[in-house]
């Protein structure tokens, strides 16, 4: 059985939060209305018509939660800065409460001898700036700039440790390919445009912020992608899913250049050709990636033509690719349980950029958690989960690979977006009504892992 001693000395223990998810408060402060806000508010667009107004009253409990992280034994905490607590109209005027909290928030960490590690956007963009197009103009990734240095320039002497983006991927073809998040919009193979934006954005801001005593990085939700068969449909398949899930943000950042493939299936490469003076920006050196990792996909081509232009979609160009079923078992998300997933997609990033250090900074699942009699949540599928998928860690750092730190998500249960409060993936348990908190089982399995 893998043991922390396993691992090399200073080798990072996090847990990791969302500001939308957890904050509440959403109207405290001064702060500003989110895409998040008005896509919760809109009938029939989360699944139990439930919002982030309230929570898991983060932004009130934030002390508490954060004495209770550090004593489970984790020493890092990976949160993110809602860009509309800190620019309320996503441009002009700065609102120091906001400011403010997030300082209380990383000495509170720094007081109780836990690292904070701040994402600077997962997902909240102010709704003055969707209403002016959002991250289908270049505008909002200038501004995510201007936003990104205000906010550094305030807290660096706090936080040393800065992400850019959360899993751009979701923002841009789940935002606005999909429409299954906010902001909704459902803009086929233009949602590719966002995707150039929001890496824009992200150049922009490191350009910005960089210093010699920060530590700078992007994170990224990647996946193995596995074709259904061997037939050269099924492989080509593979290939699509992969390009629009993989490539196409870890070649712009790590080779400046973007496949040409995916640009050629969604029929956006003269689109993109207009812009490749920005690949340079995107393509600066990072000092680390973090990598979100849940679970692998099989796909198979599907009967008729590949793609299906009228069907909303992450997958523009290839909207009926098929997900294929393989027989493993599932979360309560319906995503397949594949461990060995986790050091796929960490060696596949070492082999393209040997010396970069990584993070798993997101790993967890969710299941239908419920209290036991004296109250207590006995959640043995979670412990397994997190358990298999740290020895997965474990194997990829002694094959070599540097990778730095392991975030479980999440450290509370709490507003799981388009699906609401009906899905938990804390290793402590919100109780919705009271706000009153209780380690699961699996955190406690945490704990004695981190502190023995």
């Amino acid at each position: 059985m893998t043991s922390r001693k396993d691992f090399p000395a200073g080798f990072i223990w996090g847990t990791a939060t969302a500001s939308y998810q957890v904050e509440g408060a959403v109207t405290a402060d001064g702060r500003g209305p989110s895409i998040w806000d008005t896509f919760a508010h809109t009938p029939g667009r989360i699944v139990d018509g439930s919002t982030g107004d309230v929570a898991a009253d983060h932004y009130r409990l934030f002390a508490d939660d954060i004495r209770l992280l550090a004593s489970l034994g984790f020493t890092a905490y990976r949160f993110s800065i809602a860009w509309p607590r800190v620019v309320p109209d996503g441009s002009g005027p700065v609102n120091p409460a906001g400011l403010a909290f997030y300082r209380r928030l990383a000495e509170t960490c720094l007081e109780n001898g836990v690292t904070p590690y701040a994402t600077l956007y997962h997902w909240d963009l102010p709704q003055p700036l969707e209403d002016a197009g959002g991250w289908m103009v270049r505008d909002t990734a200038e501004r995510f700039r201007d936003y990104t240095a205000v906010t550094h320039d305030a807290l660096s002497d706090v936080i040393k440790h800065w992400m850019t983006l959360n899993e751009p991927w979701c923002s841009s073809l789940d935002g606005y390919g999909s429409g299954n998040l906010a902001p909704g919009r459902t803009e086929g193979a233009n949602a590719m445009k966002a995707v150039h934006h929001l890496l824009l954005g992200h150049g922009l801001a490191l350009e910005a912020i960089r210093s010699p005593e920060g530590s700078y990085g992007i994170v990224l939700n990647l996946a193995p992608v596995h074709a259904a068969s061997e037939s050269p449909a099924d492989r080509d398949a593979a290939r699509r899913v992969d390009g629009l899930q993989n490539r196409l943000f870890l070649e712009p950042l790590l080779f400046g250049k973007y496949p040409a493939d995916v640009l050629g299936d969604t029929g956006m490469a003269a689109w993109f050709e207009q812009y490749e003076d920005d690949l340079p920006l995107i393509s600066a050196p990072l000092d680390f990636m973090g990598v979100n990792y849940y679970c692998p996909t099989t796909v198979a081509a599907p009967t008729g033509p590949i793609s299906d232009p009228g069907k909303p979609s992450t997958q523009p160009g290839s909207e009926n690719v098929i997900a294929v079923d393989t027989g493993l078992p599932r979360t309560q998300m319906d995503w397949p349980i594949q461990p060995s997933g986790l050091r796929d997609i960490l060696t596949r990033i070492n082999e393209l950029a040997p010396e970069l250090p990584l993070y798993v900074t997101e790993n967890g699942a969710a299941y239908p958690d419920t209290p036991a009699a004296g109250g207590t949540i006995e959640d043995d599928d979670r412990q397994r989960y997190i358990e298999q998928h740290i020895a997965a860690a474990h194997q990829v750092v002694a094959e070599g690979v540097p990778l730095k730190g392991y975030f479980v998500w999440s450290l509370m249960d709490n507003f799981e977006w388009a699906l609401g409060f009906s899905r938990r993936f804390g290793i402590v348990y919100v109780d919705y009504a009271t706000q009153t908190r209780t380690v699961k089982k699996s955190g406690r399995w945490l704990q004695r892992f981190l502190t023995e």
